[in-house]
């Protein structure tokens, strides 16, 4: 696929209806819901620039999220920082953390770097829980929303949806460019062939590594937004299970496409939130849509839809 100059019109219809349909979101369903929503779309794009697009199956990107989470929770309550201060805090620690575990995870292939990403997020885990600032079990509740910049305050739910709604699309407006760059490019030809990205003279070991701390970040900023929403950080922020839920999303929705860990995040989330009476059905049904997912859309709901319209989504 060549360069494009500029967004595709249908990527910009799509996006511009997808705002639209957001801004009056939090005045037709719950507005809590609604940011849960997001905050997991904004992850589950964020695990997508690594596997959908650099290739990369990280199982561990919960050790990101949660990470994030905590941190921002901490900032927020002990130290008293404002909501955006908290949550770039969490943002930079996943950011950080991504460069340590990628720079020794890129050097290993296939399973076995999916399986150095998944040790490293259960030392997280572990941390996490014997960590004396995290709370242990109980995780840090009550964290203070506080004001937008010292002015705006965040404990009205809608004023925070806005917030979240600004911080969420421009994290996504942000991969789809990174995605469409000609690093973009560049990651889509160490996807289809190593060996041949390397003969054209590609760094692919900065190139993976770059891509790995991309998608830390974003994940972190999606956690540092949830621990905002819920004013709690806990443990299951960082469990491997939350790392196999963003599998779940991204390959649902349609690995390596724009919208489809979008429409993935916002389908699992949904049927978690209206699917929780079942207890602990939830898990069992969750697994039957899944095989049945899988089965009749090979490449995930919205590579189905791109395949039909011929365009890519």
């Amino acid at each position: 696929m060549a360069h494009q100059a500029g967004m595709p019109r249908l990527h910009k219809v799509i996006f511009a209806i997808l705002l639209a349909f957001l801004i009056v979101l939090p005045f037709l369903v719950y507005p809590v819901f609604a940011m849960k929503v997001m905050c997991f779309a904004l992850f589950a794009a964020a695990f997508n620039l690594l596997l959908g697009f650099g290739g990369l199956l990280s199982f561990g990107h919960a050790a990101y999220f949660g990470g994030a989470s905590y941190v921002a929770a901490h900032a927020a309550k002990v130290w008293g920082l404002t909501p955006e201060l908290a949550v770039l805090c969490g943002t930079l620690a996943a950011g950080v953390l991504g460069l340590a575990i990628g720079f020794l995870a890129i050097r290993r292939q296939g399973i076995y770097f999916a399986m150095v990403t998944l040790a490293f997020a259960q030392m997280v885990y572990f941390f996490s829980l014997q960590a004396p600032f995290t709370g242990g079990e109980d995780g840090i509740q009550s964290v203070p929303r506080g004001d937008l910049f010292g002015l705006i305050p965040l404990e009205d739910n809608v004023a925070l949806y806005f917030f979240v709604l600004a911080v969420t699309f421009a994290g996504i407006l942000f991969l789809y460019r990174i995605v469409h760059s000609p690093f973009g490019q560049v990651l889509k030809a160490i996807r289809e062939n190593e060996p041949r990205a390397i003969s054209l003279g590609y760094n692919v070991a900065r190139y993976k590594l770059m891509v790995f701390v991309l998608s830390a970040t974003f994940a972190g900023l999606a956690g540092a937004l949830k621990s905002q929403v819920f004013q709690l950080s806990s443990l299951t922020d960082v469990h491997w299970a939350m790392s196999g839920e963003v599998v779940l999303m991204t390959l649902l929705g349609g690995m390596g496409t724009i919208f489809g860990p979008l429409v993935g995040a916002a389908i699992i989330v949904t049927m978690q939130n209206y699917l929780a009476t079942f207890g602990a059905w939830v898990t069992i049904i969750q697994g039957v849509i899944f095989v049945i997912g899988v089965l009749l859309f090979r490449e995930g709901i919205v590579g189905v839809i791109s395949r039909w319209i011929k365009r890519p989504l």
